[in-house]
């Protein structure tokens, strides 16, 4: 709270626009809600009875990074104090890390948006004040409506866009139900800017697009490319409850040009140039196929028991119709090392990656000998790259040499859950609406540079930050009106410039939001957002500790401010207003479609909607009729029990049941992926050219069969060397994954958790050995250029990563968001710097993917 504040900050820094979202202060606010002071601690609450005896503990969802952990908050007099994890819930322990907690300062932070917000300046950009004055709800749902019915009838209702970040599963309502009623087929979601890379190599090796589940209890080695577990995961509360004892029975090795938190508690620490890792996997996959040390009981063996994979050398499968090796669970082990392994050895791998070749060796053989209790753990950090899809293909395969996907101690699916969709719209579609949502999206997705493959479906996922240039460029369509909720792609996206401009260019943009952030900046109108952890009703559903859950967001607090919930009362609003004039289509689907499940009773207004939907979507759980009820997991009694409880949790997962049952083209393990084949070629049919043609096009170097297998790609880079000697990359914080907690003091007076950076400040962190070549110091102001921009920022000279390379952690550099967050926020003087201004909008092509990682940007650094 501003009470909080250092004094060491300079006055003009918490300057409150007079024509911006920080009207008044916090005690203002608070004596104008009628509610309690809005103070943390609260000595008077204190001293009217024991902490333990006041309040009610009470269910939620934690939605800070994308572990989405049960939580429980305490609630005393009406006002949130305490945080803790649900004991009810079996993934997570009934624990929580420590970014829970500083949700107790966002939804009480003074400079949220308190009421709904008109631009009165035409002109957009960055630096333009937009003068924003508050209007009603009724007003600017009205504005919102007026400008949908114009595309409408004007024939062009694929000229609407519905951009989605971060969400709960009663998602679909908004972002599926709104454009596709309405006519369009721009409903972009965030999910490229989140890790699709990282889905697409356990996809084209064992059929499974999505996260991966580790079974950390069993396990006796676990190597980490990139991950860092104890601190930024999806799964951070499980890894911090068993990483002790896990790692005394199992050993840990990260590849990591940082020294992450969980570097520092690892055995190995294989700090690899960054954009490098392909190389070292398939080093390691050669190591463990010339040793003969795969797991054979798995993978198979040479009929004659003699080992074929010989360093240099070629398996010849010719010389006879019995096949020289017989596989049992896998597919094409012999085609991947005779197209790619067989020359890569730990030597050559040495050279480009930085890693000596013994240390590349004994981790190979380390990992191979704990057979099927080992995981090879793929993140963003190893996959998120401009040529990433192979390096993401390469380390998830090593779990497959060793047999450790779909075991006990590995590396595991989830258990299904009983949830639902929402009904079924068609019929709620126009001639209009039917014909034009099946226009070609703005993202490019499926044009020949973006095979996008999802599914194995050219064009089957999304490409997010395609988004800004297919605005830009007008192709396939002009975007001219356009909702956005719980994102901030103007911060949040490599070459944020372009989506500044693009913005810019927006005729009619409306911001759902809980902060003014730098995306709102170009807004003609914002609507204030729900907090999802207290003020909100929705459902997640997730995975850890082998076990699946659903658990509720519910609204555990009266909001302070005139806030609506994005995903259900603000569109059914919106289907009010639309249907006012004229076009009715949305509100009948809502009001027919969405009936309450125990009464029957049609919803009439935003909150009962809300509860219909959610309570359909989740009836599985709680609803003893329901054909999935107990099934999987948890038998809650009815909907009053799931509210009480606030989660689901599933049985623990069984080991072994997709074996040779893998949604591949061949059922098995693919080392020689025919199901990436069969995607390619039908990308390139539809493109009428050939899959060589097709990896031109998006930025791969392999050719021919090498397209099919796992494989080594040199890191992409832009910048020459001679004028940017330095690799940059990022890292994320374990405060703060994903952005949202810049404007909370807790964060910035604890960023020194993560190592190497320092409290109250945004710090690039050279090798002191670079730094002594440049004649820098600690503390010194610098700038930091690549060919895309320059941010200015605090150097700190650290040992805990490879000479050559330089990091930041990602988050700061706020120009909007609030007066903790930046440093002035009415001038939007930002606090720290934006790593997106400097970081290249490259690409992974293949899934779609934002290159957010292997260091394709390189960096001079200059004292400022």
């Amino acid at each position: 709270m501003t009470d909080q504040i250092p004094t060491s900050k300079h006055d003009e820094a918490w300057q409150i626009s007079r024509r911006g979202f920080l009207q008044g202060s916090a005690g203002t606010v608070a004596a104008a809600a009628g509610g309690p002071a809005l103070s943390l601690f609260s000595t008077a609450s204190a001293q009217a009875q024991p902490a333990e005896a006041a309040g009610k503990w009470m269910p939620s969802t934690c939605q800070g990074c994308t572990s989405w952990c049960p939580v429980q908050i305490k609630v005393v007099d009406g006002r949130a104090v305490h945080m803790r994890g649900n004991p009810l819930a079996k993934a997570n322990h009934g624990k929580i890390c420590p970014r829970p907690h500083l949700a107790l300062q966002q939804v009480y932070d003074p400079d949220r948006v308190r009421q709904p917000m008109k631009r009165t300046n035409p002109e957009k950009g960055r630096g333009k004040d937009p003068g924003f004055v508050p209007i009603s709800w009724d007003e600017a749902m009205d504005m919102l409506a007026d400008k949908i019915m114009e595309l409408r009838d004007a024939g062009e209702p694929e000229k609407f866009a519905l951009f989605r970040g971060r969400y709960t599963y009663l998602r679909d309502i908004l972002y599926s139900a709104v454009p596709k009623i309405i006519g369009s087929p721009n409903n972009i979601s965030h999910s490229a800017i989140c890790a699709e890379a990282e889905k697409f190599g356990p996809y084209y090796v064992e059929g499974q697009w999505d996260y991966r589940d580790y079974d950390l209890e069993h396990t006796r080695y676990v190597l980490c490319w990139g991950a860092d577990p104890v601190s930024s995961n999806r799964q951070v509360p499980h890894a911090i409850n068993f990483w002790g004892n896990m790692s005394d029975n199992a050993t840990v090795a990260v590849v990591d040009p940082r020294l992450s938190a969980t570097a520092a508690k690892a055995d190995e620490w294989l700090p690899v140039i960054p954009g490098e890792d392909s190389a070292l996997a398939v080093a390691m996959a050669h190591v463990i196929l010339a040793e003969g040390v795969w797991n054979k009981a798995f993978v198979g063996d040479f009929t004659d028991g003699e080992n074929r994979f010989v360093v240099g050398q070629t398996v010849d499968e010719s010389q006879t119709t019995v096949p020289v090796f017989n596989e049992i669970h896998t597919h094409g082990v012999v085609q991947w090392w005779n197209i790619e392994l067989k020359d890569r050895t730990p030597e050559w791998a040495a050279e480009r990656t930085g890693i000596p070749a013994e240390q590349i060796r004994r981790v190979a053989l380390g990992f191979a000998a704990a057979g099927s209790r080992a995981i090879s753990w793929l993140s963003p950090g190893a996959s998120m790259q401009a040529r990433g899809g192979y390096s993401s293909m390469a380390t998830h395969a090593l779990n497959g040499l060793v047999g450790s996907i779909d075991a006990k101690g590995g590396v595991v699916a989830k258990v299904k859950d009983p949830t639902g969709d929402i009904p079924d719209l068609t019929a709620y579609q126009d001639e209009l609406a039917a014909s034009h949502s099946k226009y070609d999206k703005i993202d490019q997705r499926g044009t020949l540079a973006f095979p996008s493959l999802n599914g194995g479906k050219s064009g089957g996922g999304v490409v997010t930050n395609a988004a800004a240039d297919g605005m830009l460029a007008k192709s396939p369509n002009e975007i001219k009106v356009a909702i956005a909720y719980w994102s901030n792609f103007g911060f949040s996206t490599s070459g944020s410039y372009r989506w500044e401009q693009a913005l810019s260019e927006l005729p009619f943009f409306v911001h759902l939001t809980t902060n003014a952030s730098e995306m709102s900046m170009f807004a003609d109108l914002v609507l204030p957002a729900a907090h999802q952890l207290f003020e909100k009703w929705g459902f997640i559903k997730n995975k850890q500790n082998l076990h699946s859950y659903v658990s509720l967001n519910q609204r555990v607090l009266e909001p302070l401010w005139d806030v609506k919930q994005d995903e259900t009362e603000v569109p059914f609003m919106l289907a009010e207003k639309l249907a006012e004039r004229g076009f009715d289509n949305l509100y009948r689907y809502y009001t027919e479609a969405f009936a309450d499940p125990e009464t029957g009773a049609a919803p009439t207004n935003g909150e009962e909607f809300t509860e219909s939907a959610l309570k359909m979507l989740t009836r599985g759980c709680w609803d003893s009729t329901h054909p999935d009820y107990g099934r999987y997991g948890d038998r809650l009694e009815g909907w009053e029990d799931f509210k009480a409880k606030g989660v689901w949790n599933s049985h623990r997962y069984e080991y072994g049941q997709r074996i040779d049952n893998f949604a591949t083209q061949t059922g098995k393990v693919e080392f020689y992926s025919e199901t990436l084949k069969a995607a390619l070629q039908g990308h390139a049919d539809r493109h009428a050219t050939t899959v060589d043609k097709v990896l031109e096009a998006t930025n791969y170097v392999g050719r021919g069969e090498l397209a099919f297998v796992p494989h080594f790609e040199p890191a992409l880079r832009h910048g020459d060397e001679a004028e940017y000697p330095f690799i940059f990359f990022e890292h994320r914080s374990r405060l703060n994954r994903e952005g949202r907690s810049a404007n909370c003091t807790w964060y910035q007076a604890h960023k020194n958790v993560d190592p190497g950076d320092e409290n109250w400040s945004d710090v690039l962190k050279m090798n002191p050995v670079d730094a002594d070549a440049l004649g820098l110091h600690d503390g010194d102001r610098v700038k930091v250029t690549s060919t895309t921009g320059s941010i200015t920022v605090q150097l700190k000279r650290w040992e805990g990563l490879r000479p050559g390379t330089v990091a930041k952690c990602y988050g700061q550099g706020h120009w909007a968001y609030g007066r903790v967050a930046a440093a002035n926020f009415s001038e939007h003087v930002p606090l720290g710097g934006n790593n997106n201004e400097i970081l290249y909008p490259e690409f992974e092509r293949l899934s779609g993917s934002t290159a957010r990682h292997g260091g394709q940007s390189r960096v001079k650094v200059e004292r400022v």
